[in-house]
């Protein structure tokens, strides 16, 4: 845990690195983040187990997590020459602050591009978990060349110096708002570029709709990892006068969901569980939903599905503090968080409307959202109604994702701040172009972009 005065020293170490590191040819760049992937996936398994110990991903998760950081950025390293012709990295390092629950396929991800790109970078590891993992995956980086740093300690001590330095040319930012408005305000007023990517309440819409084995089968791939993840969908806003239909298709589905302990097997040479999700990221953030679950009832929210956890899916006297089965409400009431901010959890919120205006209304509750999906028979409601919803990709019958290769990523309202992401756009974000180049982005101060 670094002191705010040894964080400043690495900020301008990682300078030092990075006015060296953007004169390195292109190709020699490409060759040595070449061999750092080559390096993370001989060690791929390792990365993954890490994951599963540290931070309770289960073991298909963990490694689609390690898979996707490595796959994501090979994609770039094939392409890079028209991504960056024409343009040059930053004046100073790339600070990345990301949050723990996937700090291979966004975090680590991220770094490479970045490096790739022609820049140093520095990134603080997540508070809540996954330094064991991040810090063999930069290890491996560090020791092909590719110019690195790792830093823990609070974030509250460090920001001063990972997002406030004058050496730093670019912060990416992964989080909650609380945070992210604190360092959107900071990086605004330095008219620093940024990226921060933010909380939103992702909803589900359903509007003269027939297709529920679709949506049944959706239902469970939405369960992944517990809902904690920026792309979870806890909200679903039901035309009331298909709300016994949905029941029909979503409760047997959300039943369906696999819970428990990630290393639970009965001798060690099992295969580890194929699970949907383990624990929470601790016990803290499981008791706080079973308090706001409880709040939302007592204020006449309706219980649809409370999920148990299964005993033979925990190794005997396996603690279960941090463990929360699938949750459904019909209603959360106004004063419940559960209402207007993502849960972060296996919490899923039900709402009915009768009108369109209220559909647009309650898909709409947290001013802003990374994605949304609308499920409607009639291409022409779909086409009506989704450039309505406040989400920066909106699925027809479908859920969304993050989309880091050819697909860009950003997000509307609060839940995003400053340059888009994801394709071209990865690159754009950390590089400079044509004089008074803007990247595209949400920047509530547009003029201060450098």
């Amino acid at each position: 845990m670094l002191t705010p005065d040894i964080a400043t020293q690495a900020v301008r170490a990682c300078l030092d690195q990075h006015r060296t590191w953007r004169r390195v040819p292109l190709a020699e760049r490409r060759a040595r983040v070449t061999a750092a992937l080559d390096a993370l996936a001989e060690h791929r398994d390792v990365l993954a187990l890490l994951l599963v110990h540290e931070i309770g991903k289960p073991w298909r998760l963990a490694r689609a997590d390690v898979d996707r950081a490595i796959d994501g950025v090979r994609w770039y390293a094939d392409g890079i020459e028209g991504m960056l012709d024409g343009r040059a990295p930053l004046a100073g390092p790339v600070s990345n602050i990301a949050s723990w629950n996937y700090p291979m396929s966004v975090l680590v991800h991220a770094m490479l591009v970045q490096a790739l790109a022609g820049n140093a970078v520095i990134a603080k590891t997540p508070t809540d978990g996954g330094v064991a993992c991040l810090t063999l995956a930069c290890a491996l980086a560090a020791r092909e060349g590719v110019p690195l740093s790792l830093v823990s300690g609070s974030g509250r001590e460090l920001s001063a110096a990972l997002v406030g330095s004058p050496e730093i040319g670019c912060v990416s930012f992964v989080g909650g708002r609380d945070t992210g408005s604190g360092i959107a305000a900071a990086v605004t007023g330095l008219g620093k570029r940024h990226i921060l990517e933010q909380e939103g309440l992702n909803t589900w819409g359903v509007w003269n709709f027939s297709d529920w084995p679709a949506l049944a089968a959706a239902v469970p791939k939405l369960f992944d990892y517990g809902k904690q993840r920026c792309t979870a969908y806890p909200r679903f806003v039901v035309q009331r006068s298909l709300f016994a239909d949905f029941l029909d298709a979503y409760l047997p589905a959300v039943r369906s969901v696999r819970v428990g302990h990630p290393l639970a097997v009965a001798h060690p040479d099992d295969p580890l569980p194929d699970l949907d999700f383990g624990p929470l990221i601790n016990a803290a953030k499981a008791d706080e939903l079973r308090r706001q679950v409880a709040e939302a009832v007592d204020r006449g929210a309706v219980p649809l599905h409370e999920g148990v956890l299964p005993d033979d899916a925990f190794p005997p006297g396996a603690p279960r503090d941090a463990y929360l089965a699938p949750v459904a409400l019909l209603g959360p009431p106004a004063s419940s968080p559960l209402h207007h901010a993502e849960p972060f959890g296996p919490v899923d919120t039900i709402v009915l409307v009768d009108t369109e205006a209220e559909l647009l209304a309650a898909m709409n509750a947290s001013n802003g959202a990374l994605v949304a999906t609308l499920s409607t028979d009639d291409p022409a409601t779909y086409a009506r109604l989704a450039p309505q919803v406040r989400a920066f990709k909106v699925g027809h019958g479908r859920p969304r994702s993050r989309g880091d290769r050819d697909e860009l990523f950003g997000g509307f309202g609060h839940a995003w701040r400053g340059a888009f992401v994801g394709g071209e756009l990865l690159v754009r974000a950390v590089t400079t172009g044509p004089d008074h180049e803007r990247p595209p982005g949400n920047f509530p101060d547009y003029h201060l972009m450098p």
